[in-house]
């Protein structure tokens, strides 16, 4: 007898979303339906959505500051209020400036700053080498490269000093605060990428005491933490050398704190 094919119409693919506890259903309905799967891969793509997988990687790519960027099983994906870094950071740069994406992920925040501003020469560094792999694919395009290690440890010396913007998207979640994330975030990215440590500024430490080498004299390292947080972000910013200001989004609900090392050191 042959097998029945799957139900995969939109009324019902919405219905399956909404049980599983899908808030957007309708708009992930949308976005499964139309990327160009065929019946039996579609089943399977919404088969692991309905069981928690994030939507971002079963379709491998997510929306960010209007562009498609590439990701993968196992990639942090961008969230929509760190739109608001990139805009902030956009601001500051201009064409032909020297910017690094530290702890990059796939890349997005690079390779949206070089939409935004045009052709700047761009670097980017993750701990993650599946995320190494995925940002690769979204940076070579633009003529950039994408380099795997610890922070600053993987850049080349040349650019000791040199850089404009230095885009940072840091884990700032506290240790103790990750059981409460999503479960799509929490079972589906990398710890490494979510976990800031006991107070959640671990990693943002550590870039603030040695950003002010790497920057050139009036450069600006951005960071994205909690309102909470900002205060004491802008106090590992003064301490390392940087004039600290932080700014705000209401509409993304985004916190971007700002590090300019001075003209004059």
């Amino acid at each position: 007898m042959p097998q029945v094919p799957p139900d995969i119409s939109e009324m019902t693919t919405v219905r399956r979303l909404r049980a599983a506890g899908c808030v957007f259903a309708e708009e992930e309905a949308r976005l499964l339906l139309g990327s160009g799967a065929g019946t039996i891969e579609l089943a399977r793509m919404i088969e692991a959505r309905t069981a928690g997988y994030p939507l971002e990687h079963i379709l491998e790519w997510v929306e960010f500051c209007g562009l498609r960027i590439a990701v993968e099983d196992g990639v942090f994906v961008p969230r929509r209020r760190t739109e608001f870094l990139v805009h902030t950071a956009a601001q500051l740069t201009s064409p032909g400036d020297v910017v690094v994406d530290l702890c990059c992920g796939c890349g997005a925040l690079g390779v949206a700053l070089s939409e935004a501003v045009g052709s700047i020469e761009l670097h980017a560094a993750d701990i993650e080498s599946v995320a190494v792999g995925c940002a690769r694919r979204n940076v070579a395009p633009l003529g950039g490269w994408v380099y795997e290690g610890d922070l600053f440890e993987p850049l080349p010396d040349s650019l000791r000093g040199g850089i404009r913007t230095l885009l940072c998207n840091t884990p700032y979640v506290p240790t103790s605060s990750i059981g409460m994330m999503p479960p799509e975030a929490r079972l589906h990215e990398p710890q490494v990428t979510l976990d800031g440590g006991p107070d959640g500024l671990e990693v943002q430490r550590r870039v603030a005491a040695r950003a002010a080498q790497w920057l050139a004299p009036g450069g600006h390292l951005l960071v994205e933490a909690s309102d909470d947080q900002a205060p004491v972000v802008a106090e590992l910013f003064a301490a390392g050398g940087l004039l600290p200001r932080t700014v705000f989004s209401q509409e993304l609900e985004a916190t971007v704190i700002i590090g300019m090392r001075p003209a004059d050191s």
